[in-house]
């Protein structure tokens, strides 16, 4: 059983980088095939066994509560019409023993703020923070990214962050770890930096949009000042709670797709649309005969 029972959303981004896009819609909801990031995430977590999901939301992302708020109108039309496989895949976009949470960020502060709106609702519990742009997919038969986290947080009882090898000219992406050999996959943080100009980044070991955090965070998050960018960083948070704890970072298993970036969310797109069970197989060919016929740019 999973010691881990609450995962943390942060979605009031604005989405800019998708604009005309997301002016009229939460980047969250952008497709994937079928469906939405946010859901995507959503699977994750519950395949993970998380029971309560926490939405740190903003202005215009309504459309996110309502997604995974029953749709009565449409599971009566869809009822009445005799669509029964359509009405089982409305009923199961969020399993009955989850419960959602919505809390408002009242002003764009930063990913630390962020996860610290989750307070009062995750108390001093260790939880999972999963960022929806940071699509994760696993193979077949492998367990999803958080899962095979919260499974070694159960065994090594410490925060774990998510990590992947990145060029050393994107380090001014990400939060950027120094770390020492622990034990297969996993690595000890010496030093974790937010945003660090090439020349300076201590690696190029990025984190990545997934985190097992102790609840003692949010008590170094409340006393944190503006970091990078004038936000409130989860990075000064963590970079803190390692004076107190260790901190493990994790190679995880399975592929990430960078959906904050439009490269990302069409790689991603690409990989699901060839995995999908009613789209894959047409795909691949249409794919094949647009190459063949000379047609791919």
């Amino acid at each position: 059983m999973t010691l881990i029972r609450k995962a943390v959303f942060p979605v009031a981004g604005l989405g800019s980088r998708f604009l005309p896009a997301t002016k009229a819609q939460p980047k969250e909801m952008l497709p994937i095939v079928d469906k939405p990031l946010i859901q995507y995430a959503v699977e994750e977590a519950v395949a993970a066994g998380i029971t309560e999901l926490v939405f740190i939301t903003g202005r215009n992302k309504r459309a996110i509560e309502d997604h995974f708020d029953k749709a009565y109108e449409l599971e009566s039309e869809l009822e009445a019409a005799g669509k029964q496989a359509l009405l089982e895949v409305v009923r199961g976009v969020i399993p009955k023993n989850v419960t959602c949470i919505y809390i408002r960020q009242s002003a764009p502060l930063g990913l630390g703020h962020a996860v610290l709106c989750a307070r009062p609702v995750i108390g001093d519990e260790p939880f999972a923070v999963l960022l929806a742009d940071d699509f994760m997919d696993t193979a077949a038969g492998h367990k999803p990214v958080l899962a095979q986290m919260t499974d070694l947080y159960s065994y090594e009882r410490s925060s774990i962050l998510a990590v992947q090898d990145v060029a050393r000219e994107h380090t001014r992406q990400y939060g950027i770890v120094k770390a020492d050999s622990y034990r297969p996959g996993l690595e000890l943080v010496s030093e974790i930096v937010e945003k660090p100009a090439p020349e300076v980044a201590p690696s190029t070991l990025a984190v990545v949009g997934r985190y097992v955090l102790s609840g003692s965070i949010f008590g170094y998050l409340e006393h944190l000042g503006t970091g990078a960018g004038g936000e409130i960083q989860l990075t000064d948070g963590i970079a803190a709670l390692m004076q107190a704890e260790r901190v493990l970072a994790y190679r995880y298993e399975g592929q990430r797709y960078d959906c904050g970036s439009k490269l990302g969310y069409l790689q991603a797109t690409a990989a699901m649309g060839l995995k999908h069970p009613e789209t894959g197989e047409g795909f691949r060919a249409s794919l094949a005969a647009l190459l063949e016929q000379g047609k791919l740019p």
